[in-house]
């Protein structure tokens, strides 16, 4: 099952992070595809530092990730928490060439920053069925 998931993540171009506003309503936002995937479990993204859901991420690290395939109908959300990193390494690490478009400063930019999602469970859905998955 895991295997299968894993497939399903590094085929996906984009992915949906969800964050918990100050109300306690759930914030959706779609993203490019992760920078880094750690089989089901760790995931890494790019962002802006002053984006609203950086911001949210400071305030409550509960966080779900959602990758879907609409050809094959196949689906799955992670639910977990997200971790706001700006340190040198994890910025490094992550940096791609032509970032500096987003980025002007480079990987030293203050606006750049990265995301590491650290999953807990899932939720699976492919072939007319459900499973959850503790991680």
């Amino acid at each position: 099952m895991l295997e299968r998931i894993e497939k399903l993540i590094a085929s996906c171009s984009t992915a949906v992070l969800c964050s918990v506003d100050e109300n306690g309503y759930p914030c959706a936002k779609a993203m490019l595809a992760p920078r880094r995937v750690e089989g089901v479990k760790e995931i890494w993204f790019s962002t802006n530092t002053s984006s609203q859901s950086v911001e949210r991420y400071r305030a409550n690290d509960k966080a779900s990730v959602y990758f879907y395939d609409a050809a094959t109908f196949q689906g799955v959300m992670l639910r977990g928490v997200m971790e706001v990193r700006h340190d040198a390494a994890s910025r490094e690490a992550l940096w791609q060439e032509g970032d500096e478009v987003y980025y002007p400063q480079g990987v030293t930019d203050p606006d750049y920053c990265v995301l590491r999602f650290v999953a807990e469970n899932a939720r699976f859905y492919a072939d007319f069925h459900s499973e959850d998955i503790m991680l």
